[in-house]
């Protein structure tokens, strides 16, 4: 089996690949461009999130058997129409939960203690401690938007910094240690909401202008999930007006931005879509990669 490497995969795991007998092409750096004029020669393909597999590229790729996405997100991809076409889709839900989860509740402290601000204000050479009285997370109810593996981990460990956790989540019916409530329920009661669900028609926009009212005063917004979920513009006058204490954002509806207001924000910090970059992650993202292909590979013969 013939298979193109488009974005970074760790060396290990893509000599893992050659050794069980598959013929591995690396092009990290491949454009939107080239991808039509290359791809039709594999029978496989590995993506993150850099690389988009829209309809039209799936067209020109008879060949095409599997597409496996490191990471757990599969809005880069037309997957029901690939599948559609045959293609296998594939992702690595697993690796990148433990890395996303830290940075979520890392961001929590960062907000509740004002850790960017303070760190900006010493490097300005001032010392201004009475402007940085914080609060503790312990004793605060977290709202976790999505309890799949990433919002189950993070969960675990604001569990045990004291916080309480409340979820909704559609597609859950029961979870041990976290109490399920409606949507309209975990707006009204959580001082932090957490977003860790997928970007899909019927997520996209969720959290907007109508939800915003419905959330507590001072309420803070961590979103390691997907850019889209929340309405940024909504976002934005919640921010400006108060209602909304701060908002913590590895991702964007645009990424890169197009429009930079939200993170000019005081109360607004951001990350550039880096939840699973970890060297960890990394390494559990190229083992699975490997191990999916490989056994697809050997399901062929």
């Amino acid at each position: 089996m013939k298979v193109l490497i488009c974005d970074k995969t760790e060396n290990e795991y893509i000599e893992q690949m050659r050794a069980a007998g598959l013929t591995v092409d690396v092009r990290d750096d491949i454009t939107p461009e080239e991808l039509p004029n290359i791809l039709p020669d594999y029978d496989g393909m590995v993506v993150r999130s850099r690389t988009k597999v829209r309809q039209p590229l799936i067209d020109v790729c008879p060949n095409l058997k599997v597409i496996v996405r490191g990471g757990a997100g599969l809005d880069t991809i037309d997957y029901e129409y690939a599948r559609s076409k045959g293609i296998a889709v594939m992702n690595t839900p697993l690796a990148n939960s433990a890395s996303v989860a830290e940075l979520a509740i890392g961001y929590m402290i960062m907000m509740a203690r004002s850790l960017y601000q303070a760190t900006a204000s010493v490097k300005a050479e001032k010392w201004d401690k009475k402007s940085f009285n914080g609060d503790e997370i312990g004793g605060k109810t977290l709202g976790l938007l999505g309890v799949g593996n990433i919002g189950r981990e993070v969960a675990k460990r604001a569990t045990v910094m004291g916080m309480t956790v409340l979820a909704y989540d559609p597609y859950v019916k029961e979870l041990n240690g976290i109490k399920l409530v409606t949507l309209n329920e975990l707006l009204a009661q959580s001082d932090y909401i957490s977003l860790h669900l997928p970007k899909t028609k019927e997520s996209a926009g969720m959290i907007g202008v109508e939800q915003f009212t419905k959330m507590k005063n001072g309420v803070r917004i961590v979103n390691c999930a997907r850019g889209g979920i929340v309405d940024e513009n909504a976002l934005y006058e919640a921010l400006t007006s108060g209602k909304v204490a701060g908002a913590a954002l590895d991702v964007f509806a645009e990424e890169p931005p197009t429009d930079w207001k939200l993170l000019k924000l005081d109360n607004v910090i951001g990350s550039p879509h880096i939840g699973a970059a970890t060297k960890e992650a990394q390494a559990r993202v190229g083992a699975e990669v490997a191990e999916k292909l490989i056994a697809f590979a050997k399901k062929g013969k």
